[in-house]
């Protein structure tokens, strides 16, 4: 019972989190463009604007919803509705920290611990691309058509190197599960992280986290001069307003999971010295604050870059994936191969 409880808890506080973060994005993404183009940004609503979210979702709730004559109406409405659960669904599998004492029984902060977890979220990562085209098509609208296939194209282009970069960490550690994998990063006083073994399937990795997430510079999806705003012109209202939560939800997620296969998960320096003389349950409050941490630094960057670097054409998208992305996450993985054989 306290286990059921607990994992109750956890996921209840990890629904809230999603949200919270989601919704806080919009401001900080906001501030951070306002920051590099040398305005003030978001303001008024609050000291420094920090009510801004609360007046983008009651605009959202409150306004006037409308659905195009000839859509499939069914999938029309369905398809925000899939893409916000499967982004929340993706949550569920990282460890978000070390162990809790609860009543004398140790319980990791991890909704479900399942053996193939990295092949879940790969799973999960391509089946978000239904609801996009689903969206795009059931909009009976051309714009939003060409965007939805041009998401889907991307995703799945770059789908393939991101498995074969995740494939070089699995080889590595033996494991799907990621608390396995967050565990063997403990080592070297709590620093053996993954981007120190494994510098070159990070970059590819990362990268191809942007193009999932459709975030600039893959943002062709959306691309407002070109498909007005990509496959959800026709959503107005909440429909609207999950897609635009479903993609910062993605890029909170896409950010801790980059954490956890890379910087160390819940690991810190001194980890190891925390456990053994502070305890058990300030360990796991300190490893949770440490991974959040490192995953809001990953969701700065995703907005660093996106009002950085300038958009990509689509042919240089394509050429990025399949000709230099594909085969360099190839070779790294035989050198992974042929190092951990031989030495």
């Amino acid at each position: 019972m306290t286990n059921i409880l607990f994992t109750t808890i956890l996921i209840v506080i990890l629904f809230v989190l999603c949200i919270a973060v989601a919704a806080y994005s919009t401001w900080a993404e906001r501030k951070v463009a306002a920051i590099m183009q040398d305005r003030i940004g978001p303001n008024r609503a609050g000291p420094f604007g920090l009510l801004q979210p609360l007046a983008d979702g009651g605009k959202l709730f409150f306004k006037e919803e409308f659905m195009p004559k000839n859509a499939e109406k069914f999938l029309f409405i369905l398809a925000p509705g899939i893409l916000m659960f499967i982004s929340l669904l993706t949550g569920a599998v990282i460890p978000w920290g070390k162990t809790l004492n609860i009543g004398g029984e140790s319980l990791p902060v991890q909704v479900a611990n399942i053996d193939v977890g990295v092949l879940f979220l790969i799973g999960m990562a391509s089946t978000s691309v239904y609801a996009i085209m689903i969206g795009g098509w059931a909009s009976n609208n051309k714009f939003s058509l060409i965007s939805a296939v041009r998401a889907s194209s991307q995703m799945i282009s770059y789908e393939l190197a991101m498995g074969l970069s995740l494939l070089s960490i699995v080889l590595m550690n033996g494991s799907l599960d990621l608390r396995v994998i967050t565990e063997n990063q403990a080592g070297w006083g709590g620093m053996k992280w993954n981007i120190v073994l494994q510098p070159v399937a990070f970059i590819i990795f990362f990268v191809c986290s942007l193009a999932e997430c459709n975030r600039a510079p893959f943002d062709l999806a959306e691309c407002e001069s070109e498909l007005i705003n990509g496959f959800h012109t026709e959503y107005s209202s909440m429909k609207f307003g999950l897609f635009l939560f479903a993609e910062y939800v993605n890029m909170f997620i896409s950010s801790a999971l980059i954490t956890t296969l890379f910087f160390g998960g819940y690991n810190y320096p001194g980890v190891q010295w925390v456990g053994e003389n502070w305890g058990e349950n300030a360990a796991g409050i300190i490893s949770i604050v440490a991974f959040l941490a490192k995953a809001f630094l990953f969701v700065f960057i995703f907005m660093w870059i996106r009002w950085t670097l300038p958009r990509f054409r689509y042919d240089q998208l394509m050429h990025l994936g399949w000709k230099s992305f594909i085969p360099l996450a190839l070779i790294n993985l035989l050198v992974t191969g042929a190092i951990l054989l031989f030495v």
